[in-house]
């Protein structure tokens, strides 16, 4: 009997168990688990956000779109306009190099974005953004943006009105005179953009989320003519890419292939402001895509 009542026991126990494990427990479909926001492949192909914290400073270089560490980092970590940011060199020598700007340099169109925030310079001379070295280019490079110096002149930069050129495989657009970007070296952080859109060979550039007005033709016309047409922008091998360089250009990083880096140039300075948040987008971003990245500091 007192086995009997055991053996009873124990399986209304066990249904008990049973029929609990059988509820549906809340718990997360399979499409509402996060997803890499940024996945190799996509349309965002290098992006550093400089917020590493390690006292290693390649890993708070890093290229979060495919864990690409820095080949050398010089500049200091700082407070940036989203987390961390890096403090450009006074030296003109001093840049962040790396190994390669990954497959956006197969891009047919392309973006570059970044949050800066810098004064004009006033020892006379131009500073360098970013470069894509290449020894088959001017100075030895297939992509560069420079800011021109500070001054009075229509070809200089003041904190109002900032004087750059985006050269692009020896073809430039040049933002000068009444085509300088607004309020861009007064100090205070800016979001700068440039579009290339393959089908209509034109560039494009932002502040803070805004187009800016260009009285010129603004179109890059590449390898396949006028109007471009479906033509890749870059091409690694053909163009001889292999790396790249932020807050300076290949003559400032040095140790580069193909004699890239050096002897220095003295009228070319590295950037010396602030900079963060550098992104490299395969695509030219829309300009609700500009001002959507612009309004989350992004």
């Amino acid at each position: 009997m007192k086995n009997s009542l055991i053996q009873k026991t124990g399986f209304a126990v066990g249904m008990a168990l049973f029929a609990i494990s059988c509820q549906k427990m809340e718990r997360p479909a399979l499409a509402d688990y996060p997803k890499d926001a940024n996945p190799p492949g996509g349309p965002l192909k290098f992006y550093v956000a400089f917020d590493g914290t390690s006292a290693d400073p390649l890993r708070n270089a890093v290229d979060s779109v495919r864990a690409n560490f820095a080949a050398s980092n010089p500049l200091a970590s700082i407070a940036g306009k989203t987390g961390k940011g890096v403090k450009g060199a006074t030296a003109k020598d001093k840049a962040i190099k790396y190994s390669a700007p990954n497959d956006w340099a197969n891009s047919t169109s392309f973006t570059i974005a970044y949050w800066m925030k810098n004064v004009p310079a006033t020892d006379g001379e131009p500073e360098f953004h970013f470069s894509l070295p290449s020894k088959d280019f001017w100075h030895s490079s297939a992509l560069f943006f420079l800011v021109e110096k500070g001054g009075p002149a229509s070809g200089n930069s003041t904190p109002t009105q900032m004087a750059c050129k985006l050269a692009i495989k020896d073809k430039w657009v040049e933002f000068l005179g009444g085509n300088r970007l607004p309020n861009a070296l007064n100090g205070n952080w800016h979001h700068i953009a440039f579009t290339y859109n393959e089908t209509d060979s034109k560039v494009t550039a932002y502040v803070d989320g805004a187009a800016v007005p260009y009285s010129g033709s603004g179109n890059i016309v590449m390898d396949g003519g006028s109007p471009m047409g479906p033509v890749k922008f870059w091409n690694a091998a053909k163009d001889n890419l292999n790396s790249f360089v932020v807050a300076g250009w290949n003559k400032h990083v040095g140790g580069l292939p193909g004699g890239f880096g050096g002897p220095q140039d003295g009228w070319i300075h590295s950037y010396s402001g602030d900079m963060d948040q550098f992104r490299l987008y395969g695509k030219a971003l829309s300009a609700t895509e500009i001002l959507a990245l612009y309004n989350s500091g992004l």
